[in-house]
């Protein structure tokens, strides 16, 4: 399917549907940027969002909170239901809010509720260790002991998680599953229709953390039922460092009262009324806990728009075949360099990023970067490789191989030591 020539790379750029979009972000000269599933590039539209947020509180004052294009008394609803296309749900099922882990607590705050022998969370070994925090950190509040109440599903290899073994694990004890939607290492994507169907055959509630696959896989979860789910906003929809969080729930769900209840998660009708008795918002806004934070969110608003043009099934396809091209560019110009493809080979369960082992990964990281290409380093081992559909090119990732390959040529990582950076 592929030719390793530098001029098939340029004709796979010539045919892009996407190339349009990579005008609409800064991308600096001389960088082959490939680390946009930790932080994604500025675009123009975001930009330009949070100018007018910041102009609507130079001009409005107190009263920006209704008047603009954007009313920041709505604003968090308005990002929720921008969002819903992307992760396929109902628009009142999605709220912008908080941080992936603060939005974390709210919703086991929120949906444990062990009882009888159902006392225990059900996890896994892979997941990003600010999950496991923030489960241990829910677990002692209920007096439980995160040992014995924390499951952990095992890796067979240390790279992957068999959904077998995670529904074997879901057992009569298990009161909740948080899961990834794709592994942070290694970029598998979990069959999540699977999981949800087979957790609520058992009677368990489900949620996702979709930090590394909302922006680049598109998902159903309304239709799969998936009970909740959260995810950071700056990987691949560029909304920027430390901006707002997203979460999802089921509208099943709608009508609880919040484990974390706040004046933002009030019905808006009475949020004003100032009354002691908390009245939830009838939608994912009652599980806000504080008031939005606005300037953090408004670069979403370009964001969202940028995606709602460029569609989400687009930017998928485009990913699956770019990150192929960079397999196929691995395996045949680096095979006597002693790298190992540490993601999954089949589109089907594969994420947005490749993930290539290496014993001097973190060392080599730093030769990519003098030489101008932008990875990013995951302990062990790990180089994770990103080309983004939106702004990466067919031509960049040809490129980037071949200064891997001059890289480890000349050995050129041996003068750097092989630790981590403080920022891996």
């Amino acid at each position: 399917m592929f030719n390793l020539s530098m001029e098939f790379a340029v004709e796979l750029d010539k045919k892009d549907e996407l190339a349009q979009y990579r005008n609409e972000f800064y991308v600096q000269k001389g960088s082959i940027y490939l680390d946009g599933n930790s932080l994604g590039l500025l675009s123009k539209r975001a930009e330009k969002a949070l100018n007018e947020l910041i102009a609507s509180w130079k001009e409005f004052g107190i009263d920006g909170w209704m008047n603009g294009n954007f009313p920041w008394f709505s604003l968090a609803e308005k990002l929720g239901e921008m969002s819903a296309p992307l992760v396929g749900a109902f628009p009142e099922e999605v709220i912008a809010a908080g941080s992936t882990t603060s939005n974390l607590h709210q919703l086991i705050a929120t949906f444990f509720k062990p009882h009888n022998n159902r006392t225990k969370i059900l996890a896994d070994e892979l997941t990003f260790p600010s999950d496991i925090y923030a489960l241990q950190s829910q677990l002692k509040l209920k007096g439980l002991d995160p040992k014995e109440h924390l499951l952990q599903v095992k890796s067979r290899d240390g790279r992957f998680l068999e959904e077998a073994d995670i529904i074997e694990a879901m057992t009569e004890e298990v009161a909740l599953v948080v899961l990834p939607t794709v592994l942070y290492r290694s970029g598998q994507l979990l069959d999540i229709e699977n999981l949800t169907t087979e957790a609520h055959r058992r009677g368990i509630l489900i949620g996702f953390d979709a930090c590394h696959s909302v922006g680049a896989i598109p998902h159903k979860f309304s239709e799969w039922g998936v009970d909740f789910a959260f995810w950071c906003n700056y990987k691949y929809l560029n909304a920027g460092p430390g901006s707002v969080a997203s979460l999802y729930v089921n509208k099943k769900h709608f009508g609880r009262i919040p484990g974390l209840a706040g004046w933002f998660g009030s019905d808006k009708n009475k949020q004003f009324d100032m009354e002691h008795t908390f009245t939830p918002a009838d939608s994912a806004g009652a599980f806000q806990v504080g008031t939005p934070h606005v300037l953090s969110a408004a670069p979403l608003i370009g964001s969202l728009e940028l995606f709602a043009d460029a569609d989400i099934h687009r930017v998928r396809e485009k990913s699956l075949l770019m990150t192929s091209y960079l397999m196929k560019l691995i395996q045949s110009q680096l095979a006597d360099f002693a790298f190992t493809i540490g993601n999954p080979l089949d589109s089907n369960r594969l994420g947005g990023h490749v993930s290539l082992e290496h014993p001097e990964a973190a060392r080599i990281c730093k030769a990519l970067k003098e030489r101008g290409v932008i990875p990013d380093f995951r302990q062990p081992n790990v180089i994770r490789l990103a080309p983004i559909a939106l702004y990466t090119s067919f031509a960049e990732v040809w490129e980037a191989v071949q200064v891997l390959h001059d890289i480890m040529k000349e050995k050129a990582y041996e003068k750097y030591e092989n630790k981590r950076e403080v920022i891996a």
